[in-house]
């Protein structure tokens, strides 16, 4: 797959079917959508390329982060790559952008620039000033382009539209199960590993922490059975998102400890990703110590039965 970032870099490229949309989480829908523009461009001899923003259009216009990541820039990249795109054109959000007349994006960018002879996009994409942009603009441009044009009705799971607001609103609400079956993958994060309080080790069960990434929609505070990947190898684990109350006061930002089971190996300073499986219980005061120490081994006793580590 060719990436460009921005669109000076595009010269010469074979004519295209593109996939159009923000694909901020590549969920099922947006995996669908894009299944379709290869499969098409494959049967017309033609490359197929998504055209897609490194920044939230709402982020840009709101002059602020207003809506959270799910993936990070390269795992989007690497998901693209995988589904068999041949072009991906992720450029910067800008005024330039923000300000064109659907039209001319239509027969500047999508016909001249990507030599595009069909186009994919969502029921409810929008594009250009004041996302004046929709289907049916697509369809007059192509009209007179001479392009074709494919609108994809809502992507279906259990009864709901598939969208990244819905996998957004699952995740800040600790319902992480959901999201195998919205994105087809667990929702992770990742950062770098940090000291804590030591505490754990005290309790029997060292944790390896890291900073909560404010660019990210985070988990709602829990406890969590998890997979840590680090190094390459998936390790099972459990992980508490929050706040800590019962031992640190005065905290004030999130904290992301994770216990590797069967692991003792110093990492601090190496990153590790965390993929939240499923959710254990909320986060709460203890009363004192004893009952948090007791807590965390019941908590640990839950994921080990999940991951098959042991039998309860």
């Amino acid at each position: 797959m060719k990436l460009f970032l921005s669109l000076d870099e595009i010269i010469n490229i074979e004519e295209t079917v593109v996939a159009l949309g923000n694909f901020d989480g590549v969920h099922k829908g947006h995996q669908e959508l894009i299944r379709r523009t290869v499969n098409s461009a494959i049967g017309a001899n033609l490359k197929s390329a998504v055209f897609t923003f490194n920044n939230h259009p709402k982020n840009e216009l709101a002059g602020k982060q207003v809506v959270k990541n799910i993936l990070y820039q390269d795992e989007k990249i690497k998901i693209l790559k995988d589904l068999g795109v041949d072009y991906l054109i992720s450029i910067d959000f800008n005024k330039c952008i923000q300000n064109m007349k659907p039209k001319d994006f239509t027969r500047n960018i999508l016909v001249k620039s990507l030599r595009m002879k069909e186009v994919y996009c969502g029921f409810n994409y929008r594009f250009g000033r004041k996302g004046e942009g929709n289907a049916e603009t697509l369809m007059k441009v192509g009209m007179a382009e001479g392009f074709g044009i494919h609108i994809l009705e809502p992507y279906m799971v259990r009864g709901q539209i598939v969208s990244s607001t819905l996998i957004r609103n699952h995740i800040s609400n600790g319902d992480v199960h959901q999201c195998l079956a919205f994105m087809g993958r667990y929702y992770s994060t990742r950062g770098t590993v940090i000291p804590g309080n030591r505490l754990g080790r005290t309790f029997g069960f060292p944790t390896s922490n890291i900073t909560v990434d404010e660019e990210m929609v985070t988990p709602a505070n829990g406890v969590y059975i998890t997979f840590c990947n680090y190094n390459g190898i998936k390790y099972p684990s459990v992980t508490n998102v929050g706040m800590k109350p019962t031992i640190e006061k005065e905290r004030k930002s999130k904290n992301m400890e994770t216990h590797i089971f069967g692991f003792n190996k110093d990492i601090y300073g190496n990153e590790i990703r965390v993929e939240f499986l499923e959710r254990i219980r909320d986060e709460i005061k203890f009363e004192n110590v004893e009952a948090l120490t007791n807590q965390i081994k019941e908590d640990c006793l839950t994921a080990a039965s999940y991951h098959g580590i042991i039998n309860r």
